[in-house]
């Protein structure tokens, strides 16, 4: 039996009470058979401060041994001022230093956003996209899972009721486990 494929969840939000932590949480229900996700939060992790990159503080060092150790990534983010909050980005800039040692790079990664907007986060997802281009991540293009007015697709406890959502969130996983397994295989010379 093939090990499984392992997923790093990283929410883009320190709010306890967060739609995307609460994305996150369902999908860790709607995993396919054979994949696992784990979260990491990012409280905790400093500045970013290059004079610092080349002996990161712990917590920094946990992630990027966490970013290593998973198959792909799946980022869920809220969109602060039509871009990309600065926790996630901080969290970025720190696992992808210093220079030649990212943890990022190679690493398939699946983007989804809950906002109480209308657009649901999907500005954010696009600034995201842009990062991973320098990267070198290979993002699940569809499907775009962008959950808008999200006080109305989660209950008082957090629990995402849009089915729709439930489904797109199914298929990115779908897909983003796709994007590790085939990860995984050897590459094959040209004959």
């Amino acid at each position: 039996m093939p090990e499984p494929i392992k997923i790093l969840g990283i929410a883009g939000s320190l709010r306890v009470q967060s739609h995307n932590r609460a994305a996150l949480r369902a999908a860790m229900a709607l995993l396919p058979p054979g994949v696992m996700l784990e979260v990491f939060d990012l409280d905790g992790i400093p500045s970013f401060n290059q004079d610092d990159e080349r002996k990161p503080p712990q917590k920094v060092m946990d992630l990027k041994a966490r970013i290593r150790a998973a198959d792909a990534v799946l980022l869920a983010t809220p969109e602060y001022n039509y871009s990309i909050p600065g926790v996630l980005k901080n969290a970025i800039d720190w696992a992808s230093r210093p220079y030649g040692d990212s943890a990022w790079n190679g690493k398939p990664v699946g983007i989804m956003s809950a906002s109480v907007g209308a657009f649901g986060g999907i500005r954010a997802q696009y600034h995201l996209r842009q990062c991973f281009v320098f990267l070198n991540m290979d993002a699940v293009l569809q499907p775009e899972v962008a959950i808008a007015n999200a006080p109305q697709k989660f209950d008082a406890q957090g629990e995402l009721t849009d089915a729709t959502s439930r489904q797109l969130i199914a298929l990115l996983l779908q897909n983003l486990a796709a994007k590790a397994h085939a990860a995984r295989m050897p590459v094959r010379a040209a004959a």
